[in-house]
This record gives C-alpha cells, structure tokens and sequence, in this order.
C-alpha cells in the first residue's frame, strides 16, 4: 500500500513516531468504521458548507448587506483570513501528508495537498467560538442581527453552529481528509483564532 500519501513527509523526530504511528492508526480505523454508515452526501455537504470559497463570500455578502452590524461582521471578515493564513503557514511549514486512503481532491493551492492542521476544523471552530463570545457579550445586537435574517433566538441558533462545528471538524477523519490529530490541532487553532478576534479584531 506504500506510505501514508503522495507527498513525502519532512522526517520526524524519533520520539513522536509512535504517535503519528498511533494517530494513522486510530484515524484509518475511523475511517473504515464509519464509511459505509454514514451518508457520503452528509459528509461533503458539511466539507462544501465549511470551504473559505463559501464561508468568506457569505461574510462579505453579509457585511454588504448589513453594514450596521460591522462591529460583528468584521472580526469575523478579519478571522477568516487570519485562519487562512495560519492553517497556510503551518502546513507549509510542517508539510504532513494527507492520508493514503484519501479521497482524490482538487487542490486550490498548493498548501492544500498537506494535512497538518485542518483547516476546516479551525475554520468551524473559529466561528463557533466567535458566535459564542459575541452571544455572550452583546446578546441584543446579535439578537438584532438574527432576526432581521430569521425568526430563531441567538441560544438556538448558537446551539445549531456549535452542533455544525463539530460534525463538520469530524467529518474530515471520517471523510479520509485529514489524521485525528490534524483536526484537534485545527480546533484549538480555531478557538484561539475565535478569542483573538473578539478581542483585537473589531473595529
């Protein structure tokens, strides 16, 4: 079956091999466990519904639409593109693999065809964790916000992102696209990314 993908890794240090060992492992046993269960339509619905092609011309389209509302619009604009160019650099700089059993992918850029971290799962995670804060924080403009678009309350629109997050961050081991360890490392990323751009990205 050959190495874990086309591309090859930069060699790792001896003492983390047993656990890239390990995370291959769990993550291909995911992968086979869950495939012939879960719909393959559910999972590329959640890959389609967390691609920066879509979620960043939402955001802009949004803002357009909603320019009184830039005080959340515009972190959220800002986090996008610095979750862009992170989960960028550290693949490029850690240049992992995807997995062997990976379905065949378009690659947009060349940092794309690496794994390490995933940026669907900072992506998800990044605006869960933004949501949340924002919820937290200013319940009535987001409030506002909601229902100028729908008829739900912030809480259960809350609950319904973080539901998508999560699926979406674990549809990538059980899609083939990323090791579990890619996907945790991409969530953290994510919720780091959500803070920094509450705190320092609204204008």
């Amino acid at each position: 079956m050959g190495s874990l993908s086309k591309t090859p890794n930069p060699s790792s240090p001896p003492l983390l091999q047993p656990l890239i060992t390990l995370d291959a492992a769990i993550s291909h046993f995911l992968h086979t466990l869950f495939k012939p269960i879960l719909p393959s339509f559910l999972l590329l619905l959640l890959e389609y519904s967390a691609d920066f092609r879509f979620s960043f011309p939402v955001s802009i389209s949004l803002f357009l639409a909603s320019p009184s509302f830039s005080s959340l619009l515009v972190p959220l604009i800002l986090g996008l593109l610095l979750d862009l160019a992170l989960v960028g650099l550290i693949k490029l700089t850690f240049r992992r693999a995807r997995p062997h059993y990976n379905p065949n992918m378009s690659a947009v850029v060349h940092a794309d065809s690496f794994s390490f971290p995933s940026g669907h799962a900072s992506r998800v995670l990044f605006l869960a964790t933004l949501f949340h804060i924002i919820v937290e924080n200013e319940a009535g403009v987001v409030s506002g916000f909601i229902q100028r678009w729908v008829e739900f309350e912030p809480g259960f629109v809350l609950f319904g992102v973080w539901v998508w997050s999560v699926m979406t961050a674990t549809s990538r081991v059980l899609l083939g696209r990323h090791f579990l360890s890619d996907v945790l490392a991409g969530a953290f990323l994510g919720v780091f990314e959500g803070i920094v751009a509450f705190r320092f990205l609204r204008f």
